[in-house]
């Protein structure tokens, strides 16, 4: 069993803070034996704990935008996707951020899809969809939100776009003016 701040999780901050700086000078090919020797780590840990290169990227930027985009729990769905879309635009505002966005897409091989990536988020984002379902909210679908909200800032940092105060939020209430519009096929659905 790790212990939370122990050895493991200080290899893994190291080796994804690594990988972000490397990223941030330009290396976005930096092999796991250069992202080990800029954490401080040996490659063998590197490769154990990761595999590659890709899902290195992976873990680090799910890890990131959990952390910095938590799904709060307000007691509504308006107030939790308000909270995590404003989280989500922050961290798409932060250059970091920006980085591992864009380099996980660039590394992605043709035939694979982020999968374990979104995989990751729409787990967080339905949790959020079955408490609100269970309060007896009408609930949009995972799918719904990926379209309304996480697209559309996803793009803009990859088109590289400005991510304007408040675009989260305004996201987020034109999925909600959507879902009272059509309630009917989207009562009580969780995706």
């Amino acid at each position: 069993m790790t212990r939370p701040g122990g050895r493991s999780a200080r290899v893994r901050d190291a080796v994804h803070d690594a990988v972000v700086e490397l990223l941030a000078i330009g290396e976005i090919n930096a092999a796991i034996p250069k992202i080990a020797e800029r954490a401080g780590v040996n490659p063998t840990s590197v490769y154990r704990r990761w595999g590659s290169r890709e899902q290195l990227l992976l873990d680090a930027a799910v890890t990131r935008l959990r952390a910095t985009s938590p799904i709060p729990d307000t007691g509504t769905l308006r107030g939790d996707l308000l909270g995590w879309a404003e989280g989500v635009e922050r961290a798409m505002c932060d250059p970091r951020g920006q980085i591992l966005l864009r380099a996980l897409v660039a590394t992605l091989a043709p035939d694979k899809q982020p999968i374990e990536y979104l995989r990751a988020r729409g787990e967080d984002l339905q949790a959020t969809l079955d408490r609100a379902a269970a309060r007896g909210e009408d609930v949009p679908t995972v799918d719904d939100i990926l379209d309304f909200v996480l697209a559309p800032l996803y793009l803009r940092v990859l088109f590289r776009r400005p991510v304007e105060p408040g675009t989260g939020g305004k996201l987020v209430e034109r999925l909600l003016t959507a879902l009272r519009a059509d309630p009917a096929p989207n009562a009580g659905r969780g995706g």
